[in-house]
């Protein structure tokens, strides 16, 4: 497969994801009419609607951890076919982070209370943020790809008390005292 031809699959993929998260009713772009580069933390409502946000860091760290994931399963396998499989599972990530289920279960599990899901917009940019952390990890050495993963947790979780390590925990397993620290 050539270079173009694993760009045009990735494309086809991203809008795959797009026309499916239309279909299951997402809004295309923020409620508010516009589109920011950046959301900041303070603009809840904002908060992935937009290109990007605090939530980016995180889709950048799946890069960096589908990399390393890949490259130990299927190194062999040339670097534009381990990315579409990284694709694929994030885009399939973006499709279920946006079901009736997920979203309630982040209202109920974590401080996002009133979390009504991304717009299409921000889904997509989330795979390219994981995109670019793929291609990140593949250029850069692992200590490097590591330094930047645990400075971006650190970041979020200084900035808005949450990140990719406690997305998980507290979707998987919510812990109270964890949700009363993020809750300030």
């Amino acid at each position: 497969m050539t270079a173009r031809n694993y760009w045009i699959a990735g494309i086809a993929i991203m809008a795959a994801t797009a026309i499916i998260l239309l279909a299951m009713g997402r809004i295309p772009i923020c409620e508010c009419g516009y589109v920011r580069l950046w959301s900041p933390p303070a603009d809840l409502a904002g908060n992935s609607q937009h290109i990007a946000d605090w939530y980016s860091p995180s889709h950048f760290i799946h890069g960096l951890l589908f990399y390393a994931a890949l490259w130990l399963l299927l190194r062999s396998r040339p670097l534009g076919s381990r990315a579409l499989i990284a694709l694929v599972i994030e885009a399939a990530w973006e499709i279920v982070e946006n079901s009736p289920w997920i979203i309630d279960r982040y209202r109920e599990a974590t401080i996002a209370v009133g979390y009504t899901g991304d717009s299409v917009l921000n889904s997509v940019c989330d795979i390219l943020f994981m995109l670019i952390g793929f291609l990140f990890a593949a250029r850069m050495p692992v200590w490097f790809s590591v330094a930047i993963a645990i400075v971006l947790e650190l970041l979020a979780l200084w900035v808005i008390r949450d990140n990719l390590t406690l997305n998980v925990i507290m979707l998987v397993h919510p812990v109270d005292a964890i949700r009363t620290w993020q809750a300030g």
